[in-house]
Parts: C-alpha cells; sequence; structure tokens
C-alpha cells in the first residue's frame, strides 16, 4: 500500500488542471489501496494565483479532513517533470501520516506549546528579519531541522496553510514519528585551494592566510595579480560570476559543497586595500575557497544525493515514501540546458517516487539557513 501519492497537470483554467490532477489522484487511491490522506501539498503556478481561494475551498472538498500546505512560484515540478514561466500548472502530493505527528503552522496559528523534531518552512523573502525569525524557528524543534524555500513571484505569492497567507512564515512542522532527511544540491566547483580567513573587518575580506584577498582571488581566477584598474574593469564579468564558500575549518570535503558550507556572492572590490567585499559578514579563523556555480557540479549533486539517500534506506531497511524538492528558480531546465533535465537527473538517482515542489527565491535548509541557487530535496521513510 502506498502512503504518499502525487500527480501535476497544466491547463490555462486553473479548476480543469486540479481536475485533471484529482483523477490522477483518484485513480491512484483506487489502484493501491491508500487509506484516508491527512497531509497534503499543493504547489501552483503564479497564473493560478488569483484563484488560489476558491482552488483550497475545492481541495477541501474534494479531501475532506486533509490539511493543505503549499505556495505558488514562478515554477513547480513533480518526479521528473518541470513547469516553468508562463506555463500554467500546479502539483499536488497526498499522503497518509498520523495526524499527531505533523501540525500546519502560520502567523496565525503558531507552534506554541508543541515541539517538533523537524519543519518544512514556506516564506516571504520580503519579511522583516527573516534570518532571524527562521533561526528562532529551527529553536522550537528538537533537531534544528528546517527545509523550505521563498515564494516568490512577479507580481504576487501566496502561502498555503489551512488558509491563504502572504507575508511571514508559514508550513508544516513534523514529531518523531515522521521520519525524513535532508540533502542539499550547491551546484559549485571550486576555483583554487581552501583557505583561513586571516584579517577581515564585517563584510569585507582583507586576508587569506596572510596574504591579501585581492590578490588570492584574482590567482584563482588565472588573473594577473598586479592588474590594474582597466583590467579589473575588463575581469568585471568573470567576478559576477564568482562566488565564495564559506564553512568551518575541517568541515568541507576536498572537493563537495554541502549544507555545512554558505555559498555567497561576491559584492564589490577595494583595489586600494586588496580587499574583497561579500555578502556576508565574515570572521577569523573560517575557512574560505572562491567557487563558481557549474551545471556539471550541480548534476553530480542531483545523482549523489539522490544515490546516497536510496542506498541509506536499503542499508538501514527503510522505505522511501515520497519526496519534496525545493530548486532556486535560477536553476531548472535554462541552467541545466534541457526542459526537466535537474527533475530527470534527480529521478535518476532517486528512482521513481511520489515528489513535488518549486523553485524558490531562496532556498531553506540546515538550522534555517538561507542559500542560493541550490537544491533542497528531502524524503519520507518509514521501515
Amino acid at each position: 500500500m502506498k502512503r504518499f501519492i502525487h500527480a501535476h497537470a497544466t491547463h490555462p483554467d486553473p479548476h480543469m488542471a486540479l481536475a485533471l490532477a484529482a483523477a490522477q489522484i483518484e485513480a491512484q487511491r483506487h489502484a493501491c489501496g491508500m487509506g484516508a490522506p491527512s497531509l497534503g501539498w499543493v504547489y501552483l503556478a503564479e497564473a493560478y494565483v488569483p484563484q488560489t481561494e476558491t482552488l483550497l475551498e475545492e481541495l477541501q472538498q474534494r479531501w475532506p479532513g486533509v490539511a493543505w500546505v503549499g505556495a505558488s512560484a514562478p515554477g513547480i515540478c513533480a518526479e521528473g517533470v518541470e513547469y516553468f514561466e508562463d506555463e500554467p500548472a500546479l502539483a499536488l502530493m497526498l499522503a497518509e501520516l498520523p495526524r499527531e505527528q505533523f501540525r500546519v503552522f502560520s502567523g496565525h496559528q503558531p507552534l506554541a506549546g508543541w515541539r517538533p523534531e523537524a519543519a518544512l518552512v514556506h516564506a516571504d523573502g520580503d519579511t522583516p528579519e527573516l534570518q532571524e525569525l527562521l533561526a528562532e524557528l529551527a529553536g522550537q524543534t528538537d533537531q534544528g531541522h528546517l527545509f523550505g524555500g521563498l515564494a516568490v513571484g512577479h507580481e504576487d505569492a501566496v502561502q498555503i496553510a489551512q488558509g491563504i497567507w502572504r507575508g511571514g512564515l508559514s508550513g508544516v512542522a513534523f514529531g518523531s514519528g515522521v521520519q525524513l532527511r535532508t540533502r542539499l544540491s550547491q551546484g559549485c566547483q571550486a576555483l583554487g585551494p581552501e583557505r583561513r580567513i586571516t584579517a577581515c573587518e564585517g563584510q569585507l575580506l582583507l586576508e587569506l592566510d596572510g596574504r591579501p584577498a585581492l590578490d588570492c582571488l584574482l590567482q584563482d581566477l588565472a588573473l594577473p595579480v598586479t592588474a590594474g584598474d582597466t583590467a579589473l574593469r575588463e575581469a568585471l564579468p568573470r567576478l559576477r560570476r564568482t562566488l565564495v564558500g564559506l564553512s568551518q575549518p575541517g568541515s568541507r570535503g576536498r572537493s563537495e559543497y554541502g549544507p555545512e558550507v554558505l555559498v555567497r556572492h561576491l559584492i564589490g572590490l577595494d583595489p586600494a586595500r586588496r580587499a574583497v567585499g561579500l555578502a556576508e559578514r565574515v570572521e577569523t579563523g573560517l575557512s574560505l575557497s572562491f567557487c563558481e556555480r557549474q551545471p556539471e557540479a550541480a548534476r553530480r549533486d542531483l545523482l549523489r544525493m539522490g544515490t546516497a539517500l536510496r542506498a541509506e534506506a536499503e542499508e538501514e531497511g527503510l522505505r522511501m515514501l515520497g519526496a519534496l524538492y525545493i530548486s532556486c528558480a535560477g536553476r531548472g531546465g535554462p541552467h541545466f540546458g534541457a526542459p526537466s533535465a535537474e527533475l530527470q537527473w534527480l529521478r535518476h538517482g532517486l528512482g521513481e517516487l511520489p515528489l513535488v515542489g518549486f523553485f524558490a527565491g531562496g532556498e531553506i535548509a540546515q538550522r534555517g539557513r538561507l542559500h542560493g541557487f541550490t537544491g533542497v530535496l528531502t524524503v519520507f521513510l518509514e521501515r
């Protein structure tokens, strides 16, 4: 018997898309003998935002007693497929979980009085002090395990949590009876060695291993260390693609950028001080490497984390039930060079598994950290 089932559909009329997806859901329920679902996810294309309220009412009528969570996004995904930009679509996933093992939350329904193990979070990127709110929410869980993403849109974005919300945080928290595991794909390739920050001021990186930070950056980019202002201006396109990976000493593998690495953009150069500005405050003692996003590195990440999760489940006698995948709106087909390539690589690693998700304006993983240009995969398991 399946505990998770999913469906997806595209149609100019959102209610027709829902009807098409609902027919798939009911056919699967009949075929697998699934009992009464208790939790549902719905992810919507931006084109459906004006009808979100009536869509939620229809979902509640079709499946009474199901608690619904979700969000709108510029792109949504399901197992092996993505719908991007102006393609009107929705994805549904229903799960049969013990009702005492999860709780939907929002700004009007906090988690007060219940301490979960982990939580899926949908958030508005314009929320004031968002990183602090995520850290506070992570502190309310036993493991600090948050995963999710920022709901964004060209004009409007909504969150669904037993109602329609704009702004703040919402989602669903899980108790210890729900087993899940999260992996993060950074898709980065190091440009040079890992170095230690030996001097800095706030967001200004001054020295790495006792050398001027700008000199180290130029060396890793194979540019003349003595480059003047004109040469630096000519190198701006390359510098704009360059990122930094920050981590605690010894926490990163030789070539991997996992969840322990915080990847941030460069925000400027100070040639007079031979310094580099970062989009993150830093401190001495941290490890740093300059890097670039690369589709091939991301492809390896997707294959590695999918196959690793599948292998772990087999070794521990666990069965994978379903999955959520939240990727950056800057990834997807355009980044990987072919429509749905990202989701197809993920399926190649995981195998066939009910999966839904969306493309976000920022991704959430590892104690509520905000990431960018990443993919966050969470798999639900049972023994």
